[in-house]
């Protein structure tokens, strides 16, 4: 049996869709899915999807060793971050080595880094007038977008296209590669 915890601070999409992915695979279980903001939509989804669920807040994450502790007592297999916009310690990267991977709206190195997230990339990526965009998803390491990375898919962007055009086509990537390559990466290990 894998044990993934899945980290989201937003409305949870990706989440639910790596959920809905796994629900009839059982070998894989979604231990858990924690997140920093109270009223994040993610929460609702959970409860829906019948998905424990965690909230904490700056301190139980990088000042003490509460979520650390919280994790080893999971023991997952991959820790998965879906939208999750806060720096993860260097205690959790250290405690779980290359166990931990995040999705970024973007094909890196490009727009990648502290605050480049969402729609703020799509305008990064519409301002630099650019014929393609994607999605990347890559271990994580002590700096924000800068780990090695697994996988990459790509989207052509046509100059008409406007930002809530460009996250459509990037969501689509999202939703169709990120539990495939969650799987590979289980499968592999």
């Amino acid at each position: 049996m894998k044990n993934i915890v899945l980290f989201a601070s937003g409305s949870g999409s990706n989440v639910e869709n790596i959920v809905q992915y796994f629900q009839n695979k059982p070998n894989v279980t979604i231990a858990s899915v924690l997140t920093n903001k109270r009223d994040a939509k993610v929460l609702d989804r959970c409860n829906v999807l019948n998905i424990s669920s965690l909230c904490f807040n700056k301190i139980a994450f990088q000042e003490t060793d509460c979520v650390l502790d919280i994790l080893k007592g999971i023991n997952p297999d991959l820790i998965v971050l879906a939208g999750f916009l806060w720096k993860i310690p260097e205690k959790i990267i250290k405690a779980f080595p290359n166990k931990i991977i995040n999705i970024h709206p973007a094909l890196l190195p490009k727009y990648g880094g502290k605050g480049m997230y969402g729609n703020k990339v799509h305008k990064a990526v519409k301002d630099n007038s650019d014929i393609e965009s994607g999605i990347t998803i890559h271990y994580v390491n002590e700096n924000y977008d800068e780990g090695a990375i697994i996988h990459q898919a790509k989207t052509k962007i046509h100059p008409e296209d406007e930002i809530d055009d460009i996250a459509a086509k990037v969501h689509a990537l999202e939703y169709e590669h990120f539990p495939k390559i969650i799987e590979h990466l289980l499968l592999a290990q």
